[in-house]
């Protein structure tokens, strides 16, 4: 049986446990431990519980057992700090509280056969200098600083990633290190980087602490390492300060005027990129509580700045989460404000990539404006290279206007940037689109297995799954991907597929129809 959380897949007949596609390993007892609060997430476990199941009733100390548990929130990247996945219950026990999906092994040979069970192969090093990172460690010695830290990082992987001269891994794959000891060979191998930053941010009153140290991941030898220290209302230049300390290690000839040409201030407004932050910390748990809170936490930072436009864009964009995932409660309202919060942003970003991504993908699939939304996109890759969320959107509308090839180069690109990303799920399926317009449906079919091996209730993968194993003339595949779709929505029929036509080309609509006429789905 497979079990499937946040990133993570557990795999009880293999014994084996999966970020993405990449193994983490885990003690024999920790692995017992996590696999037994899995398999009964829906209720409490007390300590004798687990000593039956994992000491098979032998005496153990609590440190022990408080031992394994810590490690195995640590292969989750979870902490007795956080607790989103492990929750103690004092005097009560102990329950996995993350969202659970089982997927019976038969169900998924595609899938695993595409990702799990192939060898994990060292990424190849980029042509140019390439960096990952790393989650600084929050020393405030309070967890509700840890959006502080992580926004930090976030600023100085998004200023490293508008250097050309650089290739920078996505925040959404360095952060799956996050609570973690790795060795930075692992993150070379997994990541395909020459070099590691890692570091610590304190915060305490109004004064701040930036430590930073980059590592040479090939041989482990420290290449630079400092501390920065400054008032709150310093911040920016802190960051600054770091990241030309990381650049002119790695690139000493680049020139000091295209250094201080990347680095600019998000807003002018402290309390507002304090709210932004905090959105951020929302705005990357993907959940519909979290993307509401994110989303009133993004739009107080625009209120206090009404010309941040990084803020509208994500704003934006939460509302392209809920509607994709069926969480608006009002429609039609809800759209139009995702469109006019997409335009705010385009009309204040001048050369704000990331506000310029998120706005364009809204466009594209709200306002339904595949053309317009292209500029935007493509802007944003032009100005910062190494935004993968933005080559993510570009291969999108590129499907929409009727160019998988182009449209693969950039799903391509998107995944070598951010190879550990959570949200890998919509590169997958957008890799299966793309193939199933270039007219390969088999391929589309692997791809939307990946997809799906990593959330099994995606709308969208198991649609392109139905269509590409019918084409493919795989009829027990079709069956099988319809079968779970029509359970998750009921309703779905024929007439509806133009509700889903976010395609320009009309032989592109007529493709998709016909894909689910020869699955079968009802008129």
């Amino acid at each position: 049986m497979l079990f499937l959380f946040d990133n993570y897949t557990l795999d009880t007949d293999r014994r084996e446990l999966h970020c993405g596609a990449a193994a983490i390993a885990v003690e024999p007892q920790v692995f017992d431990l996590l696999a037994y609060l899995i398999e009964n997430c829906e209720r409490v476990v007390s300590k004798d519980d687990l000593i039956a199941a994992v000491w098979r009733g032998r005496a153990i100390s609590d440190s022990t057992l408080t031992t394994r548990l810590n490690a195995a929130r640590r292969a989750i990247g979870d902490s007795g700090e956080k607790q989103h996945l492990i929750r103690t219950l004092p005097r009560k026990g102990v329950r996995f509280v993350g969202a659970v999906r089982k997927q019976r092994k038969d169900a998924a040979v595609l899938a695993q056969r595409a990702t799990t069970e192939r060898p994990e192969v060292p990424l190849s090093l980029p042509d140019k200098p390439s960096v990952a990172v790393l989650p600084f460690t929050n020393m405030s010695g309070d967890p509700e600083q840890e959006y502080f830290s992580d926004g930090v990082v976030e600023e100085i992987i998004t200023a490293l990633s508008r250097f050309s001269s650089l290739f920078v891994i996505a925040r959404n794959s360095s952060f799956t290190y996050k609570g973690r000891a790795v060795d930075v060979k692992v993150v070379r191998r997994q990541l395909g980087v020459r070099y590691v930053l890692e570091g610590s941010v304190r915060k305490a009153g109004n004064l701040v602490r930036i430590t930073g140290q980059l590592v040479d991941a090939e041989s482990g030898a420290h290449m630079w390492a400092d501390r920065f220290d400054g008032p709150v209302e310093d911040i920016f230049d802190l960051q600054d300060r770091v990241t030309a300390n990381v650049v002119t290690a790695i690139v000493p000839k680049l020139e000091q005027a295209e250094i201080r040409r990347v680095m600019r201030k998000p807003t002018e407004d402290l309390n507002a990129y304090d709210y932004f932050l905090r959105a951020m910390a929302r705005y990357n748990q993907y959940s519909k509580n979290a993307n509401s809170e994110a989303l009133q936490l993004f739009s107080r930072a625009f209120e206090l700045d009404p010309g941040f436009a990084t803020a509208y864009g994500l704003a934006a964009r939460c509302y392209g989460y809920r509607s994709v995932n069926r969480w608006m409660t009002d429609a039609p309202r809800e759209k139009a404000e995702a469109v006019r919060l997409a335009r705010r942003a385009i009309e204040m970003a001048g050369n704000d990539a990331v506000a310029l991504c998120t706005a364009g993908s809204v466009l594209d699939s709200i306002g339904r404006e595949p053309h317009a939304a292209a500029v935007f996109i493509q802007r944003a890759c032009a100005l910062n290279p190494n935004l993968a969320s933005a080559w993510l959107f570009s291969g999108s509308v590129r499907t929409h206007l009727g160019d998988p090839e182009l449209a693969i180069a950039d799903f391509e690109r998107a995944l070598r940037l951010s190879p550990l990303d959570q949200m890998m799920f919509l590169m997958h399926t957008g890799m299966a689109f793309a193939h199933f317009l270039a007219d390969r449906p088999e391929e589309g079919a692997v791809w939307a297995e990946r997809a799906l091996c990593e959330k099994p209730d995606w709308l969208p993968a198991l649609r392109i799954a139905t269509m590409s194993y019918a084409l493919a003339g795989q009829c027990d595949g079709a069956r099988h991907a319809m079968s779970r779709l029509l359970n998750l929505d009921p309703s779905f029929c024929i007439s509806k597929v133009k509700d889903l036509a976010l395609f320009v080309r009309a032989e592109d609509r007529a493709r998709l129809e016909h894909g689910f006429r020869i699955a079968g789905l009802p008129e």
